[in-house]
């Protein structure tokens, strides 16, 4: 058995039956300006899009090297391309999170999303997929996530976000990694609890037709009704069925999280909230660990 093998095995089994939550750091290039001004650093403090992505470095690795940011709590992170072509401490960042840390690295592969039709939001085209995806093998990543948005309760359109969703999960299984599909439900949509219903039911159908071997990951918005999505975790193809905050405050995310018994959280904004630059060390890994600690508690 070769170490990649073995390693892999090794993510799998953290990801199956691990404990703790999934780390989305992977905010791109539209929404970089945002979470660096809420981390405290102004469009004027960079000049340009090196700068800008130097200065979201600094502040992922401050996260991943923060003491509390291990797999006592934290069994995954999601990296954005550049960061995983970066470096934490002198290491190549999947692998200074899988050795250092022991958490297991994924990778944002989407390229946003296409304009609204049938209510849904499907993914733009992903031209030099294969070639990501052979990088990020190379670089040790376990699996990838790939984001779609449905607004309301539109079976033709919420059908077309999952045949995509399951069409690029076949390529990224082709490439040796584990896909997450991520369907993400507006939280403002007026016909929420619909709309889930629908998805819940498309997703079965699409699980079906996955091999033996074919395993994929779900990250879904927390449905209204708790539960909804056991069966689906208990599904024979299904590693682990994680949750977006979508939206919800941190609060209100892990409360609701907490009646899914089956859902482990995968926040991002929730994970960075409070968190600052100009924060002393102390101050910031003290903010942190307790985000980390409130995630963790509702997964």
């Amino acid at each position: 058995m070769s170490h990649t093998s073995e390693r892999f095995d090794a993510q799998a089994a953290r990801i199956t039956s691990g404990k703790g939550f999934i780390a989305a750091l992977d905010q791109s290039g539209g929404s970089t300006p945002k979470a660096l001004r809420l981390y405290g650093v102004e469009e004027s403090e960079y000049n340009g899009d090196e700068e800008m992505f130097g200065e979201i470095h600094k502040m992922r690795a401050r996260i991943i090297t923060a003491p509390d940011f291990t797999s006592e709590k934290v069994l995954g992170a999601i990296l954005f391309e550049r960061t995983m072509r970066g470096e934490v401490d002198g290491k190549p960042t999947a692998a200074a999170l899988w050795e250092d840390r022991g958490i297991v690295p994924f990778l944002k592969i989407d390229k946003g999303l296409e304009d609204k039709a049938n209510d849904v939001q499907v993914m733009k085209p992903m031209p030099g997929l294969e070639d990501l995806l052979a990088e990020a093998a190379g670089h040790g990543v376990f699996g990838t996530k790939e984001r779609s948005v449905i607004h309301a309760a539109n079976a033709e359109g919420i059908e077309a976000v999952v045949a995509q969703q399951f069409e690029v999960a076949r390529t990224v299984i082709g490439a040796g990694l584990v896909p997450i599909i991520e369907p993400e439900v507006d939280i403002h949509s007026d016909t929420k609890s619909e709309a889930e219903a629908i998805l819940h039911d498309a997703l079965a159908k699409h699980l079906d037709t996955l091999a033996e071997g074919q395993d994929v990951m779900l990250k879904l918005t927390i449905p209204n009704q708790a539960g909804l999505y056991d069966d689906l975790a208990d599904h024979a193809r299904v590693l682990r069925v994680v949750a977006l905050s979508g939206g919800y405050s941190t609060d209100d995310a892990c409360a609701r999280l907490a009646k899914n018994t089956k859902m482990i959280a995968s926040f991002s904004r929730a994970l960075t909230e409070g968190l600052s630059k100009k924060q002393s060390d102390a101050d910031f890994n003290a903010a942190l660990g307790a985000n980390i600690d409130k995630i963790y508690q509702a997964s």
